[in-house]
Protein backbone atom coordinates (compact mmCIF):
# COMPACT_ATOMS: atom_id res chain seq x y z
CA UNK A 1 0.00 0.00 0.00
CA UNK A 2 1.48 3.48 -1.07
CA UNK A 3 0.32 5.82 1.38
CA UNK A 4 1.17 9.62 0.24
CA UNK A 5 1.68 10.92 3.80
CA UNK A 6 4.85 8.85 4.25
CA UNK A 7 8.05 10.80 3.39
CA UNK A 8 10.69 8.07 4.36
CA UNK A 9 12.23 7.97 0.05
CA UNK A 10 13.28 11.47 -0.27
CA UNK A 11 16.02 12.01 -2.52
CA UNK A 12 18.48 14.90 -2.76
CA UNK A 13 16.38 16.25 -5.74
CA UNK A 14 12.62 15.85 -4.28
CA UNK A 15 14.31 18.05 -1.09
CA UNK A 16 15.54 20.76 -3.41
CA UNK A 17 13.06 21.35 -4.89
CA UNK A 18 10.56 21.50 -1.71
CA UNK A 19 12.90 23.90 -0.41
CA UNK A 20 12.51 25.79 -3.70
CA UNK A 21 8.87 25.96 -2.81
CA UNK A 22 9.20 27.00 0.76
CA UNK A 23 11.25 29.68 -0.23
CA UNK A 24 9.21 30.71 -2.80
CA UNK A 25 5.92 30.85 -0.63
CA UNK A 26 7.48 32.36 2.93
CA UNK A 27 10.07 33.93 1.53
CA UNK A 28 14.03 34.60 2.81
CA UNK A 29 13.24 36.58 5.97
CA UNK A 30 10.31 34.41 7.66
CA UNK A 31 12.26 31.27 7.17
CA UNK A 32 14.71 31.88 10.25
CA UNK A 33 11.83 33.04 12.11
CA UNK A 34 9.71 29.87 11.07
CA UNK A 35 13.33 27.51 11.90
CA UNK A 36 13.52 29.59 15.67
CA UNK A 37 9.43 28.89 16.16
CA UNK A 38 9.79 24.99 15.42
CA UNK A 39 13.31 24.63 17.31
CA UNK A 40 11.46 26.17 20.30
CA UNK A 41 8.16 23.81 20.36
CA UNK A 42 10.86 20.77 19.32
CA UNK A 43 13.01 21.62 22.55
CA UNK A 44 9.65 22.37 24.79
CA UNK A 45 8.58 19.29 23.79
CA UNK A 46 11.90 17.40 24.73
CA UNK A 47 11.76 19.53 28.15
CA UNK A 48 8.03 18.07 28.80
CA UNK A 49 8.92 14.49 28.06
CA UNK A 50 12.25 14.27 30.35
CA UNK A 51 9.59 15.79 33.09
CA UNK A 52 7.56 13.17 32.46
CA UNK A 53 10.02 10.48 32.81
CA UNK A 54 11.60 11.72 35.76
CA UNK A 55 7.80 11.68 37.48
CA UNK A 56 7.69 8.36 36.59
CA UNK A 57 11.03 7.52 37.55
CA UNK A 58 10.69 9.00 40.91
CA UNK A 59 7.12 7.88 41.94
CA UNK A 60 6.90 5.52 44.81
CA UNK A 61 5.52 2.62 44.12
CA UNK A 62 4.48 1.66 47.57
CA UNK A 63 3.47 5.24 49.53
CA UNK A 64 3.08 4.82 53.02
Amino acid sequence: MNNPLFIGNLGAGEIIVIALIVLLLFGGKKIPELMKGIGKGVRSFKEGMNNIEKDIENTDPDPK
